[in-house]
């Protein structure tokens, strides 16, 4: 089942995309969904395109959020300009009290883990981690489907910030090093799996690890040429819902993104 996209204009989004992602759309698109149904619903998978920096910022951990789901998130970044950064966790050690003041004066940005990234780079983001990301990105993220963002600080923007909900929800710590890789765009490989979503890499065949791993209904996003579902071409800058991965042909498709439900022991 084809998916449908919901292209989110933002402010920080970019013009000229390509059509096959943006369709006839002039705007600054900035997102764009893709929400699978049942039984993946729990799970939001989108494209972001920046063209200046994101609030630095921080979604909140189960127990400190009102709908009692935190949002652990991924991101596989497919287009870097030169000089593109993103940022995840501090330099070093802070406490509460100090990323308030930080947040309130603007020196936050830079207590943050600032690093240049390239096409490829893999990274993990669990839920309070405080992060943000600089412009000429392009990222596909898979997240627990909640949309719940708390703002540290907006670069003086007229938006309201969060900062007791944030603070609360805040690691003041590095982002663990090996929550981030560079990945072989051509290699069927298992990228996350679990506690909340299991994400998978497809190249033109599905490795007997990620068919092993990914046993349930997935989520399609072909990155490059296109599967094929029950008939119907899945082309690259779309998305589907497949009821197992058994039913999909990958031999059009040098990479896929495969996104489902965590294995269940």
């Amino acid at each position: 089942m084809r998916l449908q996209p919901w292209l989110l204009e933002k402010p920080w989004g970019r013009t000229g995309l390509p059509k096959r992602l943006v369709g006839d759309s002039q705007g600054a698109v900035g997102e764009i969904w893709y929400a699978p149904p049942a039984p993946l619903d729990s799970i939001l998978t989108k494209y972001l395109f920046t063209s200046a920096k994101l609030s630095v910022q921080v979604h909140p951990r189960a127990s400190f959020s009102p709908t009692g789901r935190g949002k652990d998130e991924c991101w596989l970044v497919i287009d870097a300009e030169p000089g593109a950064r993103l940022a995840t966790g501090f330099r070093e050690e802070i406490g509460p009290d100090a990323i308030r003041q930080a947040a309130l004066d603007g020196s936050i940005e830079h207590l943050l883990d600032w690093r240049e990234v390239a096409v490829n780079e893999f990274l993990y983001v669990p839920a309070g981690t405080v992060h943000a990301m600089g412009p000429g990105l392009s990222i596909v993220e898979v997240q627990q489907n909640t949309d719940i963002t708390y703002r540290l600080y907006d670069y003086g923007r007229d938006r309201p910030l969060h900062l007791d909900e944030a603070i609360g929800s805040a690691f003041g710590s590095l982002h663990p090093a090996d929550l981030r890789r560079l990945i072989d765009p051509a290699r069927s490989q298992m990228l996350v799996q679990g506690p909340y979503f299991a994400v998978a890499q497809v190249s033109q065949s599905a490795a007997d690890e990620v068919i092993s791993q990914m046993g349930g209904p997935v989520q399609l996003i072909p990155l490059e040429g296109h599967c094929e579902l029950e008939g119907e071409r899945i082309e690259a800058g779309s998305s589907a819902f497949a009821s197992s991965v058994n039913v999909v042909d990958f031999s059009g498709c040098p990479r896929c993104l495969l996104v489902g439900l965590p294995l269940r022991t």
